[in-house]
């Protein structure tokens, strides 16, 4: 469901609010591994190159000053936050400051992407359809289990880790609750993979009708402005009402899960907090980005 050069935007996110480990030197080399990702969906062709590097070396320039800041003060905020109990609606509502402190980002990447998507070839789109089936695939594999009991035990796995990225190592009565709380929670894979699909072919038939219909740039924004809309507020209803209670739900296990740690482990979440913050902080100051 990946929006062309939208990936250029979530890269940095992702650095952002994955927590990666190694913040400034992915950042720092966001450029070059942004370039590598979209030229392994698209394959661009050495005329297409320059285009897409000058695209993807404004997105970071700008980025870089006018985002990273922001972040960095809502990771030192939440690391403040750390410290304290919490509440599913609390919860609810730094989700959505960091949703929202992300939405710039997107759309200047689409803006960024949209003059390049009248050089696109139906070959390039092809190209991008299998990368499209191939990762589709890998999700079946990595989501969708024959074995119930395999399944469950790969999305405990997945939340654990995720988990202690922020609060350091679980002990077992933690890891319990954490696989207790994965039991209840609403998460459908088979929808969530079908929506994906669905997702990606609705790219796939909207990048072709603009290519078709030889769009300009002002005509293609906001036919990508619409795909990223739908990709957070589905076109189908039932998997619309199925995100609000995963969202919910979402809410009610990171605080549940936040409320467990111990004091030793919200001091670990404040640290890591607020050493991103201040990793962002630097790259606004150093300009420490690599070119693509």
């Amino acid at each position: 469901m990946r929006r062309s050069l939208l990936k250029v935007a979530i890269i940095a996110a992702v650095l952002v609010l994955a927590g990666c480990s190694t913040l400034r030197l992915g950042y720092a080399n966001g450029p070059r591994l942004a370039w590598w990702w979209l030229d392994g969906y698209f394959d661009f062709s050495s005329q297409q190159e320059p285009a897409v590097r000058a695209a993807i070396g404004r997105w970071f320039d700008w980025h870089r000053h006018s985002e990273l800041p922001t972040y960095a003060t809502l990771l030192a905020e939440a690391g403040t936050a750390a410290l304290q109990p919490t509440t599913p609606d609390q919860v609810c509502r730094w989700s959505a400051r960091f949703r929202e402190a992300s939405e710039p980002a997107v759309d200047r990447a689409l803006q960024e992407g949209a003059p390049l998507v009248a050089g696109l070839r139906e070959a390039q789109l092809q190209h991008l359809e299998q990368r499209f089936t191939k990762r589709l695939a890998d999700m079946r594999d990595e989501y969708l289990q024959s074995d119930p009991a395999k399944r469950r035990e790969a999305s405990v796995e997945r939340a654990t880790d995720r988990i202690e990225q922020l609060y350091g190592r679980l002990d077992g009565a933690q890891r319990a609750l954490v696989a207790e709380l994965v039991a209840e929670s609403p998460f459908d894979a088979e929808a969530w993979v079908a929506e994906r699909d669905r997702r990606q072919r609705e790219v796939v038939q909207t990048l072709r009708r603009l290519v078709a219909e030889r769009a300009d740039a002002a005509q293609t924004l906001p036919a990508l402005r619409a795909l990223a809309a739908r990709s957070e507020r589905s076109a189908d209803a039932g998997y619309r009402e199925l995100m609000l209670k995963l969202d919910d739900y979402n809410c009610r296990f990171a605080a549940r899960v936040h409320n467990a740690a111990t004091a030793a482990q919200r001091a670990k979440a404040r640290e890591r907090l607020l050493g991103w913050g201040q990793d962002l902080r630097s790259l606004v100051v150093t300009g420490e980005t690599a070119l693509p």
